[in-house]
């Protein structure tokens, strides 16, 4: 695996990242711990935290935050602004008031699978799985598992009925 993106874009923080062939990573992102594969591209002002994964062929948008325990498959879409949760009661201090450290929450990983899209603006709250081909509509917050093929939208998302216009 190279150890930079195919291009030369200033102003990036770019530490122990594990890249494929052909990745391109715009400039005004933070990439540290994580692995990104092959033809895959990154746009500005987007974050990518240690642990996090993601795959071939993927296209990143702008304003994106992707944290650790968050697993992207290949070809998948993620639109504009899209928010990775990855704790289901985030805090700052732990019960003595110290702030918290690792061993005081619990990390819920999440996993977007194959050729599925993200919605820009959308929230995908850790713990949950969006199937292959799955689309997350703009704006949408997805609490739980969207099935393979799908396509939710809304506040919680879901599969819209008949009269969703």
């Amino acid at each position: 695996m190279p150890d930079a993106p195919s291009n030369d874009a200033p102003y990036r923080l770019i530490d122990d990242v594990e890249f494929g062939e052909n990745v391109v990573v715009y400039s005004f992102t933070n990439l540290y711990g994580c692995s990104i594969g092959d033809d895959t591209r990154i746009g500005t002002f987007v974050e990518i935290q240690r642990g996090a994964r993601i795959g071939a062929a993927c296209k990143i948008q702008s304003h994106t935050f992707i944290c650790d325990g968050i697993t992207i498959g290949d070809g998948v879409f993620v639109g504009h602004g899209v928010m990775f949760i990855n704790d289901k009661r985030p805090r700052a201090t732990a019960d003595g008031g110290a702030l918290q450290t690792e061993d005081d929450w619990e990390l819920l990983e999440t996993t977007i699978e194959d050729g599925a899209s993200l919605g820009s603006g959308s929230v995908i709250l850790g713990g949950v799985t969006v199937g292959a081909g799955a689309i997350v509509g703009a704006g949408a917050v997805v609490t739980r598992d969207v099935p393979a093929g799908a396509t939710v939208a809304g506040v919680p998302a879901r599969v819209p009925d008949s009269s969703f216009a």
